[in-house]
């Protein structure tokens, strides 16, 4: 067998695995494991190396994770800003990405700040 019949091959076995244990899984309520592979002509050993391969080929598979996104604290010199407005002076963190502009304050939302830099990251 050359390796590509074999990567085929571990690829079948995993799909068959994969169905079996779904199928342990939704067995009737009462029907233990143990029963259920009796019943499938299987080991309970067996079934549970099966549960450890798939898992483990399923967590290879995930995606990289994101890393968290975190708030990174500035000092609040930083932040006051003159801007020329209705009422004077105006405090907050301005910022222009791609040729927009967010003036963002104390009271401005997190979840509304998350949602519009969402928008800008995605903006071309």
């Amino acid at each position: 067998m050359n390796s590509a019949t074999t990567a085929a091959a571990v690829q079948y076995r995993l799909k068959e695995w994969a169905a079996q244990i779904r199928e342990c899984q939704n067995r009737p309520a009462g029907m233990s494991v143990v029963d259920w592979c009796a019943s499938h002509g299987i080991t309970k050993a067996n079934y549970y190396y099966r549960l450890r391969r798939v898992r483990q080929v399923c967590l290879e598979n995930l995606p990289p994770e994101t890393p968290a996104q975190q708030i990174v604290p500035v000092n609040t010199c930083i932040l006051q800003q003159k801007t020329q407005s209705g009422s004077g002076i105006q405090q907050g963190l301005s910022v222009s990405v791609n040729g927009l502009s967010i003036h963002v304050t104390e009271s401005t939302p997190m979840p509304l700040l998350a949602e519009v830099l969402k928008v800008v990251r995605n903006a071309e």
